[in-house]
């Protein structure tokens, strides 16, 4: 396992609290959370999971029964605040409610609903603030689902910009004032996102020199912490070729390449903009620790490939560590107790890796 999503060790178990949010309840994250519990309880010893009490009991029975009916001796602590995880006892799933209502009962498995969207709205923004005040160390972040929250009424599309206006309005300044990127990595590769959750088109206009160069700094600064030294960056282009002079297109001319040098002039150790189609396999020779990507799937598609199983999803720029699974909600086998919790666990490891950088 590379360095970079190697766990802090058998220290975790004593370490800072973390907060894990349940996800969407109607899919596979209160799963994965019961799975990581019952197979990794040192790693999961001071987790903290925010949610509904039912929705992870629903999600231990599946488990349980998905297991052939036998014995998982699981049961859910319910605590009124972080610092009851001092008193909890042993191999239990410690689970505070940040007061959704549940009118409807629980919601269905595998189906979008508004009050699905706003239980996991809810966690979140109850675990980010608790982030900011520092009653937990890190927050981890069960997947949940972007249609759910617009149902919701949540202004935001995911988890990256919903924390971002949470930290925003904590310290006080406007969204600008708090630039933040989205990294996925696994053990092969790292890719920074200029760009998230926008159209392609929009994805195209945002590949601008200020954001550009936001994302070279951020990521400059958030894996020189996590590396020990400077990170080796590399730059991809936005069109076939890295517009190949000018032939299919100016962006890598007149937006990238100024970017680029002026992050090197900031101290940075930075190549491109490299041809798209090419940076990737480089990356995973071992040229370079972090390909910045010019939009979501230009970056997504090479790291998912490698197995989402293994894949940890990074917030870089925001004054707490945030981390998640690189997989969705999984609405086709939510409720069968087939989800596999391996990306969780590597983005719990991850989290703890962070803190202590």
């Amino acid at each position: 396992m590379s360095d970079f999503l190697r766990s802090a060790g058998s220290g975790a178990a004593s370490g800072p609290w973390l907060a894990l949010t349940q996800g969407d309840p109607a899919g596979i994250g209160p799963e994965t959370i019961v799975k990581a519990f019952w197979s990794e309880p040192e790693l999961m010893a001071g987790v903290l999971v925010v949610g509904q009490p039912e929705v992870l009991r629903r999600a231990a029975r599946v488990v349980q029964q998905a297991q052939g009916g036998g014995s998982l001796p699981l049961p859910v602590a319910v605590l009124t605040e972080p610092a009851d995880l001092a008193s909890c006892p042993p191999r239990c799933l410690p689970v505070l409610d940040p007061g959704t209502a549940m009118p409807n009962g629980l919601p269905q498995w595998g189906r979008v609903s508004a009050q699905a969207g706003r239980q996991a709205a809810d966690a979140v923004l109850w675990a980010a603030r608790a982030a900011l005040r520092g009653q937990v160390a890190a927050l981890v972040t069960a997947p949940l689902h972007k249609e759910a929250l617009h149902a919701a009424g949540v202004a935001f599309p995911g988890h990256t910009e919903l924390l971002q206006a949470e930290a925003a309005a904590h310290a006080g300044v406007g969204l600008e004032a708090m630039p933040v990127r989205m990294m996925l990595a696994n053990q092969e590769l790292r890719t920074v996102l200029v760009s998230i959750h926008v159209s392609l088109r929009q994805a195209i206009e945002a590949v601008t020199y200020d954001n550009v160069l936001d994302t070279l700094r951020i990521t400059q600064e958030s894996l020189l912490r996590v590396l020990g030294r400077p990170p080796r960056i590399a730059v991809a282009g936005l069109n076939p070729h890295a517009g190949e002079g000018g032939l299919f297109g100016r962006e890598e001319l007149d937006i990238i390449e100024p970017a680029v040098q002026a992050a090197r002039a900031l101290g940075a150790q930075v190549t491109g903009p490299v041809a798209p189609d090419t940076v990737y396999m480089r990356a995973r020779r071992g040229e370079f620790d972090v390909v910045v990507a010019m939009y979501h799937d230009q970056g997504l598609i090479p790291v998912k490939y490698l197995g989402v199983e293994e894949g940890v999803n990074v917030t870089l720029g925001l004054p707490l560590v945030r981390t998640s699974p690189d997989h969705g909600t999984a609405f086709d086998i939510a409720g069968t107790g087939r989800a596999d919790p391996a990306s969780l666990i590597e983005a719990l490891r991850m989290a703890r890796r962070l803190i202590h950088a």
